[in-house]
């Protein structure tokens, strides 16, 4: 499997940041937000190659929360391919993905747990109870959602949040009180959380 993406060259010593679009979205959904928030970062934007009625998607479903779970494995492994196919040193990898984007990408960390170092998950939709991951432990994780989200209900984040909170990760959870949207105190919640890792980073590798 091969992605079309987008690519936007990062200083050097940068981050590596992949942004990862919702439902009907494409490599642009994200992409130029990542470029405002982080200026150094190298910045890389897959679309989704599964089409549902023409519109974009990283892994198949049936229905709303519930999922091809054959395909989501082989989806998977290809994105981790994917991603892992970047070189970045020792700096840090960040994942920023909205809906059906969070979704590849905690999948993703689930099975491959050192390829990021960060996650952005908002509005993420785990609908299975994920088996212990103990590679996890440090990943610094936020997860953000709404309150009235319509699809993925505050349970099912609260489980998630605690989920990741069980393998040893850092753990940050911000809600907003409207549904499945993107408010702007929620944007401004990532790029607050992407800006504090990029300078805790230069921080340690400046002393």
């Amino acid at each position: 499997m091969s992605y079309v993406y987008k690519e936007t060259k990062g200083a050097d010593g940068g981050p590596l940041l992949f942004t990862f679009h919702g439902t009907g979205g494409d490599e642009s959904q994200f992409h130029g937000l990542g470029e405002q928030i982080l200026p150094d970062a190298h910045v890389v934007s897959p679309r989704g190659d599964v089409s549902e009625n023409g519109a974009n998607r990283y892994f198949r479903r049936a229905a709303e929360g519930v999922y091809d779970m054959d395909d989501l494995a082989t989806r998977t492994a290809a994105m981790a391919k994917f991603v892992g196919g970047f070189p970045s040193g020792d700096h840090p990898v960040i994942g920023l993905g909205y809906s059906n984007g969070a979704n590849i990408l905690a999948s993703v960390a689930m099975a491959e747990p050192g390829l990021f170092t960060d996650l952005v998950l908002m509005h993420p939709l785990i609908p299975w109870a994920p088996d212990p991951v103990p590679g996890l432990k440090g990943l610094n994780v936020l997860i953000t959602a709404g309150r009235h989200d319509p699809i993925c209900s505050p349970a099912g984040t609260d489980f998630l949040a605690g989920w990741f909170h069980e393998q040893g990760a850092e753990v940050t959870l911000y809600w907003h009180d409207g549904g499945h949207e993107i408010p702007q105190a929620e944007v401004q919640t990532a790029a607050e959380f992407l800006r504090t890792v990029e300078n805790k980073w230069r921080r340690l590798h400046s002393l």
